[in-house]
């Protein structure tokens, strides 16, 4: 099937979830991280089904604690893990490898905080080549104004801004795709 280059593809897209643990997620504002907790679990369930690599950071968990469990609980057993104390994804070891081991150009981000981890990340993804789609609805900060910052930053630099739902029905492309009912009845 023909389509725009822009528009997301299962077979070329990866998931990174950024640092949702539960000591850094206190500090969010409730409706944020309860939406933020939602769709990460809708896009995880689905990566699942659509055989997309998940990549799952931790920011200094000794301090900040495990992946929150509603996030933990969805992910699928081939996701990969990686702890840092860097902000950026990229400098944890063996992040950036196995991104390129993936094969994989697109990379879907969610997770907190929008204008430190996620937008560092987001900008050196940028940097290697990668097209990066970060996810408005499931990213969040503690302040709000940050999170729109960082969003219209990251916009300015060339991140394409998206909604978990877009990248679920990108990901399918078509009604008729083996997983449409499962995956639509998520949303409900």
């Amino acid at each position: 099937m023909s389509s725009h280059p822009n528009l997301l593809d299962a077979d070329n897209s990866v998931l990174l979830v950024v640092d949702i643990q539960g000591r850094l997620s206190t500090a969010m504002p409730a409706t944020d991280l309860q939406q933020m907790l939602t769709h990460g679990q809708r896009l995880l369930l689905a990566a699942g089904l659509l055989d997309v690599p998940v990549l799952l950071t931790e920011q200094y968990p000794q301090g900040l604690g495990p992946t929150q469990t509603e996030i933990s609980e969805c992910l699928p057993g081939s996701a990969r893990i990686f702890s840092k104390t860097g902000f950026s994804c990229c400098a944890a070891d063996g992040f950036k490898q196995a991104l390129a081991d993936s094969g994989r150009k697109q990379v879907v981000v969610i997770g907190q905080e929008a204008h430190v981890c996620v937008l560092q990340t987001a900008l050196e993804l940028l940097s290697e080549n990668y097209q990066v789609h970060v996810l408005a609805d499931s990213v969040c900060s503690r302040r709000v104004e940050h999170k729109d910052h960082a969003l219209r930053r990251m916009q300015q630099q060339g991140v394409t801004l998206s909604c978990h739902e877009s990248v679920l029905f990108e990901w399918m492309r078509d009604a008729r795709h083996n997983h449409f009912k499962t995956i639509s009845a998520l949303l409900r």
